[in-house]
Formats: C-alpha cells, sequence, structure tokens
C-alpha cells in the first residue's frame, strides 16, 4: 500500500478555542489508483493532502508513505521524501516567476537528481509547451501555468501525486482538457494520484471517490 492513514487526527488552535479538522481518519491508496476527495468547503480536504504529503503534522495517528512513518522522519527527511516520491500540484500553480517554462519545469527535477532530458521533451510536447518554454510565468494562461505545474512534478517520476483543486482556475473545457493529460500521464508511470476537487463531474472521473464531512471519510 503506497499510503495508509490511520486514525488520524488534526487540529487547530484559535482565539475562540480549538477547531478539530479531522477526526479519526483512515484511508489507502494503492500504486496507480486515481481517489478524487470532495468535500464542503474548510471541510479538510486540504489539510489532509498536506498532512499527506509531509508539509503538516498530524496531531496523533499514522500517516505512511511508500512504507515510511512520517511522523518519524525529520526536516531533511520530509523534504527528501517530496523530491523523490510525492509531487503535489497547488491550485495556485506556484511557478517560480523569475524562471521561465523550461526552467521552472526542469527545476524539481534538478533537485531531486532525476533529471530527464527526454521525459522533460515528451511532457513538453504533450502539454503544448513548445511555443512557449522562453516565457515567463506572468505572460502565460491559466490553463498554461496550470500545464507547466503539472509538468514540473511529473518530471521526477513521482509515485504519489497530490493534485489540489488543479483545475479550479478554469473553465470546464480547459479543466477538462487538462484533467485527461495528467490522467494519462500519471497512468503511464504506475503512478498514485490523489485529487482534492469540488466537480463532481471531475471526481466522477477517478477510480475512487471519498467524501470529507466533520473530519472523517465517507
Amino acid at each position: 500500500m503506497l499510503v495508509s492513514l490511520r486514525d488520524v487526527h488534526k487540529s487547530y488552535s484559535e482565539a475562540a478555542g480549538r477547531t478539530d479538522i479531522l477526526c479519526g481518519v483512515d484511508m489507502n491508496l494503492a500504486a496507480g489508483e486515481t481517489l478524487a476527495l470532495t468535500g464542503e468547503s474548510g471541510s479538510g480536504k486540504s489539510t489532509l493532502l498536506h498532512l499527506i504529503g509531509g508539509l503538516d503534522s498530524a496531531d496523533s495517528g499514522q500517516v505512511i508513505i511508500d512504507g515510511q512513518a512520517l511522523m518519524a522522519l525529520d526536516d531533511a527527511a520530509l523534504a527528501g521524501l517530496r523530491r523523490t516520491t510525492v509531487g503535489v500540484i497547488f491550485q495556485q500553480f506556484n511557478l517560480i516567476p523569475s524562471l521561465n517554462v523550461a526552467d521552472n519545469i526542469a527545476f524539481q527535477a534538478r533537485l531531486s537528481g532525476r533529471q530527464d532530458t527526454a521525459r522533460i521533451a515528451d511532457l513538453v510536447g504533450r502539454m503544448g509547451l513548445e511555443p512557449h518554454l522562453h516565457k515567463y510565468p506572468e505572460a502565460l494562461s491559466g490553463g498554461q501555468q496550470q500545464r507547466v505545474a503539472i509538468a514540473r512534478v511529473l518530471a521526477t517520476a513521482p509515485k504519489l501525486v497530490l493534485a489540489d483543486e488543479p483545475t479550479g482556475n478554469l473553465d470546464e473545457a480547459s479543466a477538462a482538457v487538462v484533467l485527461d493529460l495528467l490522467l494519462e500521464l500519471v497512468g503511464e508511470t504506475d503512478a498514485a494520484l490523489l485529487m482534492v476537487t469540488h466537480s463532481t463531474q471531475l471526481a466522477a472521473r477517478m477510480g475512487r471517490r471519498l467524501h470529507l464531512q466533520a473530519g472523517r471519510l465517507a
């Protein structure tokens, strides 16, 4: 099992007191599986994604990724896991404004020591990004920026791809095209895909669907 969560709890302290976000979440995800995570705004979907990606830590319970219990890892080990095993696609793209498209795509691959020129060229071609390689993010449309963000993550061939509302800034037609590409490319490497989405249409395209409500999955 690539991803395993056992009785995961997460809360945040605020001026008004403690707010429970996740209340005993259990979940499994195998290599090659695609899973949609849905839920109301503020239900904790992004929090859960961040815990799985090692971007935040659980209060209690176990988050195990590729056989490694995240709570037992230090910051350096977590960073290494994100470089080589887990790829995160953010809704806001998070491209580096001072780098052009070519360098944005290659950036993560260089960090992970997995810079495969042929793979990057293939991703660029299939994402339709050849005419834009020398452009900077500010000159791209939202759909083009999202394609760059996806290519950057997939350039490292991660075992697990986490996508937080990856099409949230796109219209329905553009969102469908981007998801087609993402599913195709993830499927070729037998990676697992966990996608947070508010779209029932996109969620229906995934192999499984879980709904987060009141801090629990159903």
